[in-house]
């Protein structure tokens, strides 16, 4: 029976070295691996995780990866992007090193701790998308993403100097946004699938207010909203953005103003009572959203109309 294992890298330095490539390793806090020069055979199931940014492409024919709970076959080659700490779980169970190709770049926090990229990092939501939501891309824009970290490469491979560090952060941050505008290329060319998601989600919301236990569920979350979609937070809410100009949680406000609006003006139950109705844990919350949406108070609504 395959032993299953659990690994934490802490460095850059260690995942070349697990992965048997340590003579290239050339920067503490960033490399670039050529997934076809790894040839050091694993003789378990893993699960890594670390302290550091992984963006991989990889064409990995013999091997499952799963993310989460999710697998996802890479034989036609897809990107991800992971954030510290998430997990990622490799079968290496028919591992064909000579079948893999594709590249990964490693970057760790302290390479941009004190950078302008530093403060951007979180509008690169894909770091948050699960393995199955990964990017497929056409070969020129494979290209494109190639040329960067190959440039990235070719500057760890110098001899390091006081330019080093900005000329890397700055391609690193032209890959990211790269990678942002082929994810917003995805968007639209799945934009039938996606108009079938928007469906599910309006549905979805819709029964989650005619139940009548709402009340002891509380508010919708888009934590929720998401798994009964099965996509991530961070996906579920880019491709509503795509669509609609809305977030999920935007939707969940707009969803909430308009039942309170219902039940201002159909009923004579107290603002408070409608917000425990809604599952508001605290009127005041309530009433400080729906001047916040509407640009008046619930009684000042109700009054008017």
């Amino acid at each position: 029976m395959m032993r299953s294992k659990i690994i934490h890298l802490q460095t850059i330095s260690e995942m070349f070295l697990l992965f048997g490539l340590a003579h290239d390793i050339h920067h503490p806090l960033v490399g670039v691996v050529d997934f076809s020069k790894v040839d050091q055979q694993i003789d378990c199931e893993i699960k890594l995780s670390a302290d550091y940014y992984s963006i991989m492409f990889k064409s990995y024919p013999d091997n499952k990866i799963k993310y989460g709970r999710k697998i996802i076959d890479f034989q036609d080659g897809s990107l991800i992007c992971m954030a510290p700490n998430q997990i990622i779980e490799i079968d290496n169970n028919e591992q064909a090193s000579e079948n893999i190709m594709g590249w990964g770049l490693f970057f760790h926090p302290d390479l941009i701790r004190a950078t302008s990229l530093n403060d951007k990092m979180k509008e690169y939501s894909f770091f948050s998308y699960q393995t199955s939501e990964a990017l497929h891309f056409s070969e020129k824009e494979k290209r494109v993403l190639y040329d960067c970290v190959s440039k990235i490469n070719t500057e760890l491979e110098e001899n390091i100097d006081v330019h080093s560090q900005s000329i890397i952060v700055s391609t690193i941050e032209l890959l990211l946004n790269y990678c942002s505008r082929f994810y917003g290329r995805q968007f639209i060319t799945r934009r039938s699938s996606n108009n079938s998601v928007l469906v599910q989600f309006e549905k979805i919301l819709t029964n989650y207010y005619s139940q009548e236990n709402k009340q002891e569920k509380g508010l919708p979350t888009v934590k929720y909203l998401s798994e009964q979609v099965n996509l991530s937070p961070g996906y579920l809410s880019d491709l509503l953005k795509k669509e609609t100009g809305k977030n999920t949680q935007d939707h969940i406000h707009l969803y909430l103003i308009e039942e309170a609006k219902n039940k201002l003006i159909g009923t004579n139950k107290s603002v408070s009572e409608i917000a425990y109705e809604l599952g508001f844990d605290y009127p005041q919350y309530f009433n400080k959203l729906f001047k916040q949406k509407t640009g008046q108070t619930p009684v000042e609504y109700r009054n008017m109309n």
